[in-house]
This record gives structure tokens, sequence and C-alpha cells, in this order.
């Protein structure tokens, strides 16, 4: 299998053991159940299951949203279960993008602002002041890169939903993280406009070698990447064919 084939050096995540469970009033709901996973540097992985399957719980942990109840998460060669709450901030902050399905902009914000919005999120105002000719022009080119490039001065509420989903997959893309993650990107948009979403994704990914781990249920979208991992039940199931 590919996993078995990488060398360490090509591997940029990877979990062993992970356990995560939730507390229902007085029932333990277990969610995630010992999974193993690696995803190579300039991989496009999607992470495939139905409902209820752990793949929205497994995204948030490996993007640090969330922490583990057993298990180990080995993120560039870094074990983050050991790192400090600050260091763990910063790697979120600095080398993980997120795309969910809802797309989180700031209705009083513009385009270009909001796809700056990490940018003045992650750092002091003055800092901020003094780069924002730079980061305003990298925002303007990513934009412009997603077809957006004459929407800057647009508000979200003049924007369609794939319109929409692209300012959020460039904001994501603010810092050249060394992994996006995606949740369900398509699940608010129709087949059609889902599909130009997921373009725009596989392009960049071609363009740039971009590695993008993709929460999806959609066998349409999961047949387009390279592999998928197969969760049910909390548990990686064994690859098919």
């Amino acid at each position: 299998m590919m996993d078995a084939m990488s060398n360490d050096a090509d591997i940029l995540i990877s979990t062993t053991g992970l356990e995560r469970t939730f507390r229902l009033g007085k029932v333990d709901l277990p969610v995630l159940r010992g999974v193993d996973l690696t995803v190579r540097r300039g991989e496009f992985v999607a992470l495939y299951g139905h409902s209820g399957s752990g793949k929205s719980t497994l995204l948030h942990i490996l993007g640090l949203l969330d922490a583990p109840d057993g298990g180990s998460i080995i993120l560039d060669g870094e074990d983050v279960a050991t790192l400090s709450a600050a260091r763990r901030n910063q790697i979120r902050c600095e080398d993980i993008g997120f795309v969910f399905q809802f797309y989180h902009l700031l209705p009083e914000l513009t385009v270009l602002e909001n796809a700056m919005l990490p940018a003045m999120i992650g750092a002091s105002w003055p800092k901020f002041r003094r780069n924002k000719k730079e980061i305003s022009a990298r925002a303007t080119e990513l934009l412009d890169e997603l077809g957006l490039g004459e929407r800057l001065k647009h508000r979200p509420r003049e924007l369609s939903g794939g319109e929409r989903q692209r300012v959020a997959i460039a904001r994501s893309l603010l810092h050249g993280p060394k992994l996006l993650l995606a949740d369900e990107p398509t699940g608010n948009l129709d087949s059609h406009t889902g599909q130009s979403i997921m373009d725009t994704l596989l392009r960049y990914h071609r363009d740039h070698g971009q590695t993008i781990l993709m929460v999806t249920h959609d066998d349409d979208l999961a047949s387009q990447v390279e592999r998928v991992i197969h969760l049910r039940d909390g548990q990686i199931q064994p690859h098919q064919g």
C-alpha cells in the first residue's frame, strides 16, 4: 500500500491509535477507535464515510481544533501532543488551512478583507500595518487565481455560494499552509457549483503541489482524488480493490 511505501521524509502527517470519546449524559460515545493514517506531502486524499463515521471529528483533531483521548499525531516531524498550547496555536495558524462546508465569511468585510483575515488575526496590529501591502498583494493574487479578481471590493452578500467558498479557499491559503483540510467543502452547494469548487481544489493541488485532506461522503468527489481513506464507525477500513 502507498502508506507502507512512503519514506519518513515524504510523510506530512500521521496518526497512531487515535481515539476520541464524547460523554452524552451518563453514556460514553466512542467516535474514533484507534485510527492509524498517513498523508504524504503533495497528496490529495479523500477521507470518505457516511454521516456519523467520525470524519469531521478526525479532521478537527488533525487540525488541532480538538485533542484526542489517546494516540499520537505527528505533523511534519513534530509530535503535536507534546507541544505547548502556544506552539499548537502557532502551527494551526501558520501551517494548517481550513475550508468548511459553511463559508464563515464576515459580512461587514470585503472579499479582499475576508481573504486577509488570517493575517489580521495572527499578528499584532503594528506588525499587520507594516506588512499590509505585502499581505494585500498575496490575497489579491490568490483571489485572482481563483477567478475573483473583479470581486475584491464586494461584500459576501453580493456573491454566489460558489464565489463565497472560493473566498474561503483563498483565506485558507493565505499563509501557504503545509496542509489544507477541507470539511465537506461542496456540501452547501448544488452539484454543478460543487464540482467547480472541486475543480478549483484539484487545479491548485496540481499547480502548486498543495497537500489536501478532504472529508466527503460524495462518491463522485472521492473518485477524483489520488487516494481514498474509508472511515466507518470510527475505524479505518481496509483498502478495497
